[in-house]
């Protein structure tokens, strides 16, 4: 197993590794977090023959710190906040609602161009397999199992290459069932454990949904 991931792609394709019992089945479906999450996603999904889209879910991050999170949202009205950050940084209830909007808008932005008018997927008795790339604070992760839970799946997979171990602990415990690859100690930063972590773009989201959708649409030999 490497110390560090060449890039998002070869982190999916060691994780989908964990995940070979969902492989071929009917009721799977893969959910990428936006942005980076979906390269990791795509690999997965192939690998398990199953449909691949995406969840939206934004971090809400500090004033002046934006990388630290204090929280996030998710489809479907769903805010998960740090308090124990929001509390040691002294970050007031306007300050919260002022983020919170302006990530609420542009996750409806990102919504709209990245499924171009077409309906998210039916989760409902479903295996859905949540994807992103790494988990810090696991704020991002966990509003998306919260929204994901609501719509009452079957089962909920939180799938990820790397996090910290304390996180994994978590996420394990709100989830069904977690897969994670590596989990460094000390954990310093996701990017850290990627030689390529550059910043993953609105078109090559648009372009690994397109490829996974055209990809289901050729029937087998």
């Amino acid at each position: 197993m490497p110390e560090r991931f060449r890039d998002r792609r070869e982190a999916g394709r060691l994780l989908a590794n964990q995940l070979g019992r969902y492989q071929g089945r009917d009721d799977v479906v893969v959910l990428g977090l936006p942005r980076g999450g979906v390269p990791v996603a795509f690999e997965v999904a192939a690998a398990l023959r199953a449909p691949l889209d995406v969840f939206m879910v934004r971090k809400l991050g500090a004033p002046g710190q934006e990388e630290l999170a204090i929280g996030a949202v998710a489809s479907g009205g769903v805010r998960v906040l740090n308090r124990d950050i929001i509390k040691r940084l002294k970050i007031r209830r306007p300050q919260i609602a002022a983020i919170a909007a302006r990530e609420l808008a542009e996750l409806g932005r990102r919504e709209r161009l990245f499924r171009a008018g077409a309906a998210a997927p039916a989760i409902a008795g479903r295996i859905v397999i949540l994807v992103d790339d790494g988990l810090a604070t696991g704020a991002t992760m966990r509003a998306a199992v919260a929204a994901v839970r609501r719509l009452k799946p079957a089962k909920i997979v939180v799938a990820v290459p790397v996090a910290a171990r304390e996180i994994c602990t978590q996420l394990a415990a709100e989830a069904d069932e977690l897969a994670c690859v590596l989990t460094p100690e000390p954990f310093y930063a996701v990017g850290a454990c990627y030689c390529d972590f550059a910043q993953t773009q609105d078109d090559e989201v648009t372009a690994l949904l397109a490829a996974a959708r055209d990809a289901r649409e050729v029937p087998d030999p």
